[in-house]
């Protein structure tokens, strides 16, 4: 049997394979978007919506925005991609990947402290040392803030509180910013760090600090249509994305429509 970790980067990938032969392997290929892990139950609202405007289903595959720039570069077959972080965005424009003018800024988000539900901790941002202090012996759980959009925001916070080389031997790297959330869901980690939309999103953790705007670079997700997309439904679902219905959904699930 695959490991888990195996499984979880072939998902994807398999995802996409099967989109591209269509329902039952024949007839055209539907919309695929690549989309960053925070937006899961976000960007499933709006497809679903999308589709009962009588459009065929779009097909959602998630994980982080590094893994899925990544993904389009070695020619993954994708219509749309919505990226956490203008970076990978602009990693992927470099690269000649997207279709031109069809990029545009659509969300924003903040980064939070979490803590397990029942936990008794508290963060005091303007006391930095409290956030060392409620780890105690534990870790705190981030993406990956080499290469994750919500890891690196986090990084940024840190070090602008002046924290990170305390902490960094400290942090467990997750793949995603869902997998962070999931280690303090599942009391592995007592703090960790994931967007606001996240937190909202369980009902097994809470918010202990919210990190201010200027601690960090904004947080932006630009989403763009691939240049290798023959799909006839790739404008029509972006326009949606950003239309009054697109907007209020999305809001609705914690995120700031740009």
């Amino acid at each position: 049997m695959l490991s888990r970790s195996v499984a979880r980067i072939l998902a994807p990938i398999v995802i996409l394979c099967l989109a591209a032969c269509g329902p039952n392997g024949v007839g055209p290929k539907p919309l695929v978007v690549l989309a960053a892990s925070s937006l899961q139950e976000a960007l499933q609202a709006e497809a679903d919506a999308w589709a009962k405007q009588d459009h065929p289903h779009p097909v959602l595959s998630f994980a982080a925005s590094s893994a899925l720039a990544r993904q389009i570069e070695s020619g993954a077959p994708a219509d749309l991609f919505v990226s956490a972080d203008e970076a990978w965005m602009d990693a992927v424009e470099t690269g000649g990947a997207l279709r031109p003018g069809t990029r545009h800024d659509l969300l924003g988000n903040t980064i939070v402290v979490i803590a397990p539900k029942a936990s008794a901790a508290t963060v005091d941002l303007s006391n930095p040392a409290s956030i060392g202090a409620a780890i105690g012996n534990g870790r705190l759980a981030m993406a990956d803030p080499e290469a994750v959009p919500a890891g690196k925001y986090g990084k940024a916070a840190l070090e602008h509180l002046g924290i990170w080389g305390e902490l960094a031997g400290r942090i467990v790297r997750a793949e995603n910013v869902r997998a962070a959330l999931a280690l303090v869901e599942s009391g592995e980690a007592p703090l960790g760090i994931v967007y606001a939309t996240d937190a909202a999103a369980s009902a097994k953790v809470r918010v202990v600090a919210t990190f201010p705007s200027g601690s960090h670079p904004p947080i932006r997700y630009p989403v763009a249509i691939l240049a290798a997309s023959r799909s006839p439904q790739a404008e029509s679902f972006e326009r949606f994305l950003q239309s009054p219905r697109g907007r209020a959904i999305f809001a609705g699930f914690g995120f700031e429509p740009l």
